[in-house]
């Protein structure tokens, strides 16, 4: 078991570095190329002036090739994590803080490769891959002691319905991850007009895509939450503030459906509802670091 945590480790490092690599793939495909016009100008009175400014321009497709290249061998190497400490727990790694951000790590790399190809627009990854990247951080800052494989405390012992409640809030959040950098590069393009974005319309679409996903499967994170609290705790609801930020998160992703399909909501509104939304998620995620409350334990 000791062998495979470690494969399982490893193969997480080389996860890290492949997501940090695809990451700055991604930005420089996205921002584009910096190039600075010169001009010189003489005045009438035979003064000769020097003036330079900066221009961006699209970048070499080719950063954008090598940043799918590394996202998915990111995915790949996050799959193989999960994978051998899978076996070496007997369990989904999702007891802990350190195997939720692992679980996740691969749900948001692996969920944005599906959305790149069935989009075919490689920008949406300078976001999302700057999330994961930023997850696999968090995680190395973890104590190093959460790296191990430990026994589950009873209330985690419900394999099935735990199995199920906790992926569906790792999906969710991954979804959710993508809406939000569809919302920003949404943003960007209708209000510095960058030409080789993405097109606002498609933008839009991802960002509502993404949500219609990962609404029914935060639904059924609470759902089951219900029920497993009911049978670890003694009640369906305790007002916890994980369950509380959950709720609070769903309710803002239900006004996003709400506003846009009853009401027509598009553009700017529904993009910064997306972006308190994922705010939400980030509250959701970390928020029982400063409440405490039932879901503490592990870091959960």
């Amino acid at each position: 078991m000791e062998g495979l945590v470690k494969l399982s480790f490893y193969c997480f490092a080389s996860a890290s570095f492949s997501l940090a690599a695809a990451m700055l793939c991604y930005i420089a495909f996205t921002v584009g190329r910096v190039r600075l016009q010169h001009a010189i100008m003489t005045t009438p009175e035979g003064t000769t002036i020097s003036a330079s400014r900066a221009e961006f321009s699209p970048a070499p497709e080719s950063f954008g090739g090598f940043g799918t290249m590394l996202a998915w061998f990111g995915v790949v190497m996050a799959f193989f994590a999960v994978l051998t400490r899978t076996i070496a727990a007997g369990h989904l790694p999702i007891s802990n803080m350190f195997e939720f951000s692992l679980t996740f790590v691969f749900a948001i790399s692996a969920i944005y490769v599906v959305f790149e190809r069935v989009y075919k627009t490689r920008h949406l990854g300078a976001i999302v891959m700057a999330i994961a990247f930023g997850m696999t951080l968090y995680m190395w800052m973890l104590p190093a002691d959460m790296r191990e494989v430990n026994p589950l405390i009873p209330a985690l012992q419900a394999k099935p319905i735990m199995t199920v409640h906790v992926s569906s809030a790792i999906l969710a959040y991954a979804t959710f991850s993508v809406s939000f950098a569809a919302a920003v590069l949404y943003l960007i393009k209708i209000n510095r007009n960058v030409s080789w974005l993405p097109g606002a319309d498609m933008l839009d679409e991802i960002g509502f895509r993404a949500v219609t996903v990962g609404f029914p499967l935060l639904s059924l994170v609470l759902i089951l939450g219900s029920v497993w609290a009911n049978d670890a705790w003694g009640t369906y609801w305790s007002w916890d503030p994980k369950e509380t930020a959950a709720l609070f998160t769903w309710l803002v992703y239900a006004v996003y459906l709400h506003t846009r399909t009853l009401r027509g909501w598009r553009g700017k509104r529904s993009a910064y509802i997306l972006l308190f939304g994922f705010a939400a998620v980030i509250f959701t995620y970390y928020g029982n670091y400063f409440f405490g409350g039932l879901h503490a334990y592990g870091g959960v």
